[in-house]
């Protein structure tokens, strides 16, 4: 996606509204952050050549304003009762904090508006959607001392974004509901230790980046366009569905090993249900994205033998996609050496 000169300054402050976020030290800033934030990805995501995109926009604005005005008047409640806007941990306001967080973040029970704004979105946007615009309400989640709601927000993460992936045949759609899931394991991994989502996070930035510069460079937006855009090079669906396979966190790919430390960590802590429903949901993300690897694969068509193979002209995203596949193998192989 090329920017002009305006996007790249509502970019650069994007990403300025996150770091005033996580550096504050007192709610009201972290909702500034939070609000240029919001007010620089609209521009971003709207286009004049795509009203579809501006419905999403539109629909982004509607569900992140309802948050920050949830949020703020938590965040006044809070003043009145403590007499600061300082992070004070208090039991009466929690609740309303975690929901409008939660209601940024996209995460169940308040993900109503997450699959539909991704449906109408490029995936450059998606691709900000899925990931940078998670690290600041989930870092603010990590100041609030209230699992018991968390929990309940990771069961119906992990439940609503396997089920809600069947039978989807936007990419997009599927990608929605996928991260909501991920969503789930991050904020399950939040509640182990802070270092332990950062490095779930990570693992899921890598492969939905990996997932993303395919469908990017290919305008691959629904299942029936894969077969007829792939055709011409084996290779690079061979890679695709390797990496919806490592999303999944099917061994022996690298998506495994995030989902395999938090599940160790969870047996520490003898959280056993937890472990089943990550497990079953896990299976049944697995599912769907065997369903449309088999069937793509298995689909008869005609290659062109003259085709000039695209990741030879992108050396990047070949070292990606190769490390997305065999990194749990070098990860292996590294820890035996030492």
């Amino acid at each position: 996606m090329l920017f002009n000169f305006s996007k790249m300054i509502f970019f650069v402050c994007l990403i300025s509204g996150t770091l005033i976020t996580i550096s504050s030290n007192s709610w009201l800033g972290a909702w500034m952050g939070l609000e240029i934030n919001l007010l620089c990805f609209i521009p971003l995501m709207s286009t004049t050549k795509n009203l579809i995109s501006n419905e999403s926009a539109l629909k982004y604005f509607l569900a992140q304003a309802l948050a920050s005005s949830i949020l703020l008047f938590a965040i006044i409640g809070m003043s009145l009762e403590e007499g600061t806007f300082f992070f004070n941990k208090i039991n009466l306001t929690q609740i309303m904090l975690n929901s409008a967080l939660l209601l940024k973040l996209g995460a169940a029970p308040f993900h109503f508006w997450f699959p539909s704004v991704m449906e109408g979105l490029d995936w450059f946007n998606n691709l900000i959607l899925m990931t940078w615009q998670k690290i600041a309400p989930i870092i603010l989640i990590s100041y609030n001392n209230f699992p018991m709601f968390i929990y309940m927000s990771i069961i119906l993460s992990l439940l609503i974004g396997a089920i809600g992936g069947f039978n989807q045949t936007n990419l997009r759609t599927l990608m929605a509901f996928s991260s909501i899931n991920h969503l789930g394991w991050i904020l399950s991994a939040l509640l182990i230790s802070e270092s332990l989502w950062i490095t779930y996070y990570l693992f899921y930035v890598f492969l939905s980046l990996s997932i993303v510069l395919i469908f990017l460079n290919f305008k691959i937006y629904h299942f029936i366009q894969i077969n007829s855009h792939l055709k011409t090079s084996n290779m690079t669906k061979f890679f695709l569905f390797s990496n919806l396979l490592s999303m999944g966190g099917l061994p022996p790919f690298l998506g495994f090993l995030p989902k395999l430390i938090v599940i160790q960590n969870l047996i520490k802590i003898n959280d056993f249900f937890m472990i089943f429903i990550m497990v079953m949901t896990a299976l049944i993300t697995l599912f769907f994205y065997i369903r449309i690897s088999y069937s793509s694969f298995m689909i008869f068509s005609t290659n062109m033998k003259w085709s000039k193979s695209f990741y030879k002209n992108n050396l990047f995203l070949l070292t990606m996609n190769s490390i997305s596949i065999f990194g749990l193998i070098f990860i292996i192989l590294f820890q035996s050496m030492f």
